[in-house]
């Protein structure tokens, strides 16, 4: 009977340490911040509140990448990447999980797991991710968690600006609050030179889509670069990324980060 119970004992302690040690992350990550509003989160295959489950090739789980929790604990990724994060809207595709696994596949994370960062919410202007706001310091204390178990920041990857179109005094607003949220970012990461590559507007909500879209472009801010969205297909016939394009889309900000980045941190 006592051998019985020691073979129990250890195979409990065995076990145990099983799992503590599927649930330390890898310190060597290369990490990237996902920020935004509807079209980073991703609604590719959304229609109404359903998601139809289709998850493309280039958007497959990979044991090298890996997302932040809602919960600030690290996991495998898979999509939707953002469920969880973006309140309780239904989220699909975005471009997260196609971007991390063309720079996995170029070898631009030089043998680091990739950490994805979700951190988007739909329906949101750029006064609401100002220094001082509850999304601007979420974003920051996501940040600085997902670099605690080790790691470095690529880059932050920012789609948003829809919602600034509908007025004005948001569209006119748009060049001054993007700088300062680029600097205050970098301030309190305390990366003077962190990358930051904002995705060109596809789509608004308003009037004045043309006007945020040239204030994306000409942000003459060092390290800062521009995607551009223009003439993806959409999901909706008018707002939302299809799938197809979300896939494009982290392409096309894979190749961005991998002419841009640096290694230098």
């Amino acid at each position: 009977m006592l051998p019985f119970l020691c073979f129990l004992v250890a195979s409990a302690a065995a076990l145990r340490h099983h799992h503590a040690a599927a649930d330390v992350p890898p310190s060597n990550k290369l990490i990237f911040i996902l920020a935004g509003q509807s079209n980073m989160a991703g609604r590719g295959g959304v229609t109404g509140t359903h998601w139809d489950g289709v998850v493309p090739p280039d958007c497959a789980p990979s044991a090298s990448v890996l997302r932040l929790s809602p919960s600030l604990r690290w996991e495998q990724a898979h999509e939707p990447l953002h469920q969880g994060i973006d309140g309780n809207r239904t989220c699909g595709v975005g471009p997260g999980m196609s971007f991390a696994n063309a720079v996995l596949r170029s070898g631009g994370a030089r043998g680091a797991a990739v950490g994805l960062v979700p951190c988007a919410v739909g329906g949101t202007r750029m006064a609401e991710w100002g220094k001082g706001s509850e999304l601007y310091a979420d974003m920051v204390r996501r940040a600085r968690v997902a670099v605690e178990t080790g790691g470095r920041i690529g880059a932050v990857l920012w789609y948003q600006g829809e919602s600034d179109t509908v007025r004005w005094a948001d569209a006119s607003e748009y060049a001054r609050r993007m700088g300062a949220l680029v600097r205050d970012l970098r301030q309190d990461l305390a990366m003077p030179h962190l990358l930051l590559i904002q995705v060109g507007l596809a789509s608004g909500l308003g009037q004045y889509t043309e006007v945020v879209r040239e204030a994306q472009k000409g942000l003459k801010l060092r390290n800062v670069r521009f995607v551009d969205a223009m003439g993806l297909p959409f999901q909706d016939g008018h707002l939302h990324l299809n799938t197809q394009a979300q896939v494009q889309l982290g392409h096309r900000l894979a190749q961005s980060y991998l002419t841009y980045g640096t290694f230098k941190h």
